[in-house]
């Protein structure tokens, strides 16, 4: 029995759709695999697109002037570092006694505990982000009158072009008393959710959804650009044939919408993985205090008082490599699960 693409495309057919995509998507990689050799770089091709690599020895440069050359200060991380002594080579090279006690020693505790901070605060971010940007795209996707989707469209959007500072402080107005301006406060006491207004910025457990909350609002609009994008460039004959097939909205957005968005949301998902280890450095630091420190302290916080503060930057740079290392390692091992599940990899 043969299915109709109607059928295929709704998922009535003898399989369901999304694994018939899946299928039809590893047999025409193995095919691609098998019919096309990698093609091999040659003089001919390099002389071809000189334009084309003219243009990018400028980006090329400055990626290898600020993103490579700096790189010899993680010599800091070996050596009893004073900037009282000179350059990098006049200091005393201690071998690894700063990472020793980074991760074992008197700070090991801190330190621990500040990865598990940026871990939660980035899985959660990252999480309520790409959840929030997904749904927003979907639900904009669906708003047939074109006016009202462009009016949802610049809302969302804007907050994009505020300045963490100022959304650190907005968010510090919104948490605050009901005497203060705190309208979050103010809403929970009207519906009776709350007998007293809640201290947001003093209690520990908070911090974490309010760094993911605060996110969220910052970056939906923008975040779903890239989503609607992808789902512009779904063939528009899928949806036909499932109408056709008497499919209804939620119907044609699990079965075709979704799946069609399937690699861009792999891909980004790879990129920010990148990310886990850098969070958000505004946030924590601006709306942070000594009560919530046990849970509002990051990496990034922790470099800033520990380099500039305290002065101990080879401590500092120790943890900035650490973060450097794993984030290599999550992309790598994001690549590795996406491509072994046949997704699309960045490599």
């Amino acid at each position: 029995m043969i299915d109709s693409p109607a059928n295929v495309v709704t998922g009535t057919g003898p399989e369901p759709a999304m694994g018939l995509a899946s299928k039809l998507r590893r047999r025409k990689a193995r095919k691609r695999a098998v019919e096309e050799p990698k093609r091999k770089i040659t003089w001919e091709r390099i002389k071809s697109q000189r334009v084309l690599l003219l243009m990018a020895i400028p980006l090329l440069m400055y990626q290898i002037l600020f993103k490579y050359v700096p790189v010899y200060g993680w010599a800091i991380a070996f050596q009893d570092y004073k900037p009282g002594r000179g350059s990098i080579l006049n200091q005393e090279w201690v071998g690894f006694e700063n990472w020793v006690d980074l991760f074992t020693g008197v700070n090991g505790e801190r330190f621990r505990r500040v990865v598990a901070n940026t871990l939660g605060q980035s899985v959660l971010t990252l999480t309520v982000g790409t959840v929030g940007a997904l749904v927003l795209a979907l639900l904009l996707n669906e708003v047939k009158n074109a006016p009202f989707k462009r009016i949802m469209q610049n809302i969302t959007y804007m907050p994009h072009f505020l300045s963490w500072v100022i959304v650190a402080s907005l968010a510090s107005v919104a948490l605050s008393l009901p005497s203060s301006g705190g309208f979050i406060n103010q809403g929970l006491l009207a519906l009776g959710i709350v007998q007293e207004p809640v201290l947001f910025l003093t209690e520990p457990n908070y911090f974490w959804g309010i760094v993911a909350g605060t996110s969220l609002w910052k970056e939906l609009g923008w975040n779903t650009i890239i989503y609607l994008a992808a789902i512009t460039a779904i063939d528009p004959t899928l949806y036909e044939a499932a109408e056709v097939d008497g499919a209804g909205r939620w119907r044609k957005m699990f079965n075709i919408t979704l799946p069609g968005i399937q690699p861009t949301i792999v891909v980004l998902l790879i990129i920010n993985s990148g990310w886990i280890l850098s969070t958000n450095f505004e946030l924590p630091y601006f709306l942070g205090n000594g009560l919530i420190s046990e849970t509002a302290e990051t990496i990034d916080v922790f470099v800033l008082r520990y380099g500039y503060q305290l002065g101990n930057y080879s401590l500092a740079v120790v943890a900035g490599i650490f973060k450097a290392v794993v984030a290599i390692l999550l992309v790598g091992a994001a690549n590795a699960a996406a491509k072994r599940f046949n997704q699309e990899t960045l490599v």
